[in-house]
């Protein structure tokens, strides 16, 4: 067989359920699908292939997959920093959204975010916004692989100007990009339990279940969200969303940081599935998500870099590293989320918490084509004692040279093949002057 894509001379981390490592593996693509992955003996001959990638002794991996975003929001990175969330929020990020706002805006921040996540290895992204559509077109322009949520919320919104629309805007959204791309699958994406009424959260997780597609809500966010969930319902967020049945397992519920036992073990029982956004979090002061206590109980946790807004980068290396570290120093546990847990999150697991966990998150056989190779021959990654420490404790979203999604090249020694990067960011520039002059 002539084989697409072949790469070679790269150790293969498979992140299957043995957590196979392959010294001098040989990955081998046809059509959108991984063909073959093996060892290559000696200097055995290579596979035939139509494309030949020499890893040249670098880590050939799955893409990673970063389980909270939003996409637009880049255009919003640095505009408000060192507040608190609500002060955020409410005074800059939604007059920001409200002024800046629109259907090429929402495409640009989409792609100009997306060329980022292609640069340092992720392949697939789950995001919450408005004007979803815009999104999607941008993302499937790319190439890349994304859940995506059109926003719901109980106040005038970008593109959604009636609040008693919002949830029909979902549908209509999800019923366009059901069946247009084999890379696109859409969502709903309710904003959180406060900016959205009990019947908004029971309506929009209705259409959810009836379309057949996952439901994203932040929940347990903040300290602020908590009081005000206990002071209106006399119960945590977790609690008063399970109550009303919000809570399954096509529930995404993203942060979770102010959770009790209690909480946990309702997420546990309904077999839903955490977003840890762990430097998102910190920046804005939110808290520690009990992620190790998630884990212990059997709950699927993946990992997200939340928006550009309130990061600010979308570098899932980056992540990896502080996801790892803040768990330690805050248990005083060194052993406490190990390299091999925290990059299970940002691939298999992250896969699983999006119910994509039988296509992607793992290099096996028969799963979908979204591979990335990493470049090792750098200072910072030498000498290589153990492959999988490096991608946590030591690898950079730009050490990421090549990357493949559903079988097709869209990075190419570290130069994006299907976005044009002198024309987004010639745009970017432009309307971030319009953004800095308004606010």
């Amino acid at each position: 067989m002539i084989y697409d894509i072949v790469i070679h001379n790269g150790t293969v981390i498979t992140m299957n359920s043995d957590l196979d490592m392959i010294n001098n593996g040989v990955l081998c693509i046809k059509n959108d699908t991984l063909a073959k992955i093996e060892l290559r003996e000696n200097d055995a001959p290579l596979p035939e292939g139509d494309k030949i990638i020499d890893a040249q002794g670098g880590i050939i991996m799955p893409g990673l997959v970063n389980t909270h975003t939003h996409l637009p929001m880049a255009l919003f990175r640095g505009l408000a920093d060192d507040l608190p969330l609500s002060k955020w929020l409410n005074e800059y990020i939604f007059p920001a959204e409200a002024d800046h706002i629109h259907p090429e805006s929402v495409k640009l921040g989409a792609l100009l975010s997306g060329a980022e996540m292609l640069l340092s290895g992720t392949t697939t992204c789950c995001d919450g916004y408005f004007y979803e559509d815009h999104v999607a077109t941008a993302v499937n322009d790319i190439g890349m692989r994304a859940i995506l949520g059109q926003g719901v919320i109980d106040f005038p919104a970008p593109g959604v100007p009636k609040p008693e629309n919002n949830v029909n805007n979902a549908i209509k959204f999800i019923q366009k990009w059901k069946n247009i791309s084999p890379l696109i699958t859409p969502s709903i994406f309710c904003h959180s339990p406060y900016t959205c009424s009990e019947s908004t959260l029971k309506k929009a997780k209705d259409a959810a279940d009836a379309k057949g597609v996952l439901f994203q809500i932040h929940a347990a966010e903040t300290k602020d969200e908590y009081v005000s969930i206990q002071t209106k319902y006399h119960t945590t967020p977790v609690k008063y969303l399970d109550k009303i049945g919000i809570i399954d397992q096509n529930t995404l519920l993203v942060h979770g940081v102010w959770l009790d036992d209690d909480d946990i073990e309702i997420i546990a029982e309904r077999r839903a599935s955490v977003s840890h956004n762990p430097e998102s979090n910190m920046k804005l002061a939110s808290g520690i998500a009990p992620v190790p206590a998630l884990l212990k109980a059997g709950i699927t946790v993946g990992l997200g870099t939340d928006g550009c807004a309130s990061n600010n980068n979308l570098d899932l290396f980056s992540e990896m590293d502080t996801a790892a570290k803040l768990h330690k120093v805050n248990t005083l546990d060194p052993t406490v989320m190990d390299a091999v847990t925290v990059l299970k999150m940002a691939t298999i697991e992250g896969a699983k918490a999006l119910g994509l966990q039988e296509i992607i998150g793992s290099l096996e056989t028969g799963k979908k084509a979204d591979v990335i190779v990493i470049d090792t021959r750098k200072p910072h990654l030498v000498p290589v004692y153990n492959p999988v420490s490096h991608i946590v404790y030591a690898a950079q979203g730009s050490d990421v040279r090549d990357v493949i999604v559903n079988g097709k090249v869209l990075l190419k020694n570290r130069k994006p093949l299907t976005v044009d990067m002198e024309d987004i960011l010639g745009k970017v520039a432009d309307i971030a002057l319009h953004i800095k002059c308004k606010n």
